[in-house]
């Protein structure tokens, strides 16, 4: 891919010549956490259990591509979880979730503009069903937190969803949803910040669809067609016009 060029102020692009226009699209697939949302849950979550520092490095070291088997570092984290009360789950929600400045906006106009709305995640069901509820999303594939008594077992419920939704995973849910939906990968769009946002990323530039990379870590940023460095998510409405 060609080097990235400054198309407005902190927005960059490469591989394309700006403007597109969204009635060529006809879905768009979100990651949740850092992405849709201001937070990376698994963090908050690990706050509750006084495990935050060690959960936190972790995330860290996953999303920079450090540590190459997310499936495993997802397992050791949420391992450290066990035993936290499933209160910790709403308080998070409640307290400390907030969506990303310009997603309301970007949503809501995709979906005026007649793309189907996907989110995949690393993160949890518990927070992907109410982002889904806040912004009227489609489809959703995350993982299951399991929980027995009322707190938090360490584990991860797969069946009879799958294995644990990882880099993979989100790939394979965003070409299933296109098959689904009867389109390509070029008409898809894929919005991430960290390494295992890659895979459907690619899938999409490999096609002839878009990939996006907001507020991302610097490999995603250096692969990604659009980086959005500063502002909002609807800033990639400058670079993807809506009819």
């Amino acid at each position: 891919m060609s080097s990235s060029r400054l198309f407005e102020p902190g927005l960059l692009v490469q591989g394309f010549d700006p403007p597109l226009s969204l009635k060529n699209f006809s879905l768009i697939a979100f990651d949740m956490d850092s992405t849709l949302i201001n937070i990376e849950c698994i963090d908050e979550l690990a706050k509750f259990a006084g495990v935050g520092d060690q959960v936190a490095k972790i995330t860290e070291a996953a999303m920079r591509g450090e540590i190459k088997d997310f499936k495993d570092s997802l397992r050791r984290r949420v391992a450290l979880l066990k035993g936290t009360h499933e209160s910790a789950l709403q308080d998070v929600l409640a307290n400390a979730l907030a969506l990303n400045p310009g997603a309301k906006t970007l949503v809501s106009t995709c979906k005026d503009q007649g793309l189907k709305i996907l989110l995949v995640s690393g993160g949890f069901t518990f927070f992907a069903h109410a982002v889904q509820e806040m912004l009227g999303i489609d489809y959703t594939r995350s993982n299951v937190l399991e929980i027995k008594d009322h707190v938090l077992t360490g584990e991860l419920i797969t069946q009879p969803w799958g294995d644990i939704c990882d880099g993979q995973e989100k790939k394979n849910m965003l070409l299933q949803t296109c098959a689904q939906l009867g389109i390509s990968a070029a008409q898809a769009i894929a919005v991430g910040d960290g390494a295992n946002d890659l895979p459907m990323m690619h899938a999409c530039m490999e096609a002839g669809g878009l990939s996006v990379a907001f507020h991302a870590k610097p490999t995603v940023r250096a692969q990604a067609m659009v980086s959005i460095e500063k502002g909002g998510l609807d800033r990639l409405l400058s670079v993807i016009q809506p009819s």
